[in-house]
């Protein structure tokens, strides 16, 4: 279990983080497959050339708990490059040790996570990091998120289209920020997508795809497949710019749990 009484060190994060002498340094993030999930899928599909700080990571951490993190930090790949290797050390760290436990308080976790996540990306200098990290629980069919700034994800379902608004202020910017977590529920054959400012600001001759625009086009999808959903808001995002997705990263993030 957590202890809630004691508040989060920054000490503590920065002895933790720091790469194991002897160990070459990590020149990109490690590249992670999409788990196994019982009545679920997740996938993460990525357009573009690696020219932004988009970053997307999965992570089982028990039995029936699986984390993902969507991270759009401001700026170029090159200078945001180690900022995200080392989120991703963090991320995977503090994962393992918040979420391990069976009888533990999601909500309580997700926190303590992003604040570990805001403290290693800070040591990068003060930048931007929008994020959008969630828990999948498979006995509940739960998720448990932080929406750090991050453009809102989408939960969809038969009633239709729940916005997932930010829980807190971008990451990377103030070491004593205030994050909070909500919960949403996924009934069988609902989706949950999260997509980067790539997709968002999309153009055609100033105008933005804009998010209006991809509601509309996660409605038109079908959420049989996770990797078909990405695939489906990636496609409109192009359709209309009516150019490649080079302007910027392009990423999106899907949940899908299935139907029986």
């Amino acid at each position: 279990m957590i202890d809630e009484s004691k508040p989060p060190v920054i000490g503590f994060w920065r002895s933790l983080f720091e790469p194991e002498a002897g160990v070459p340094p990590v020149k990109e993030p490690i590249h992670c497959d999409a788990p196994a999930l019982r009545g679920a899928e997740v996938a993460a599909v990525y357009c573009g050339q690696r020219v932004g700080g988009d970053f997307y990571e999965f992570l089982r951490v028990g039995p029936s708990r699986m984390l993902f993190v969507l991270l759009d930090a401001a700026g170029l790949r090159a200078d945001t490059r180690e900022i995200l290797v080392s989120a991703q050390r963090t991320f995977r760290m503090c994962a393992q040790e918040f979420f391990s436990a069976q009888d533990l308080n999601e909500t309580t976790a997700m926190i303590r996570l992003c604040e570990g996540m805001n403290h290693t990306i800070l040591r990068g200098g003060l930048r931007s990091c929008p994020g959008f990290i969630g828990c999948y629980n498979e006995d509940l069919g739960t998720v448990c998120y932080a929406n750090a700034g991050h453009t809102p994800g989408l939960l969809r379902d038969k009633t239709g289209i729940t916005l997932l608004e930010a829980t807190g202020l971008p990451l990377g910017l103030f070491s004593h920020t205030t994050q909070s977590a909500s919960t949403c529920h996924l009934v069988p054959g609902a989706a949950l997508i999260a997509v980067s400012r790539g997709i968002v600001e999309a153009g055609f001759e100033g105008e933005e795809f804009g998010l209006d625009r991809v509601q509309e086009s996660f409605q038109k999808v079908p959420a049989l497949r996770a990797r078909e959903v990405c695939v489906g808001l990636l496609e409109a995002a192009q359709e209309f710019s009516m150019k490649p997705l080079t302007h910027n990263d392009a990423t999106a993030v899907a949940l899908v749990r299935m139907e029986g």
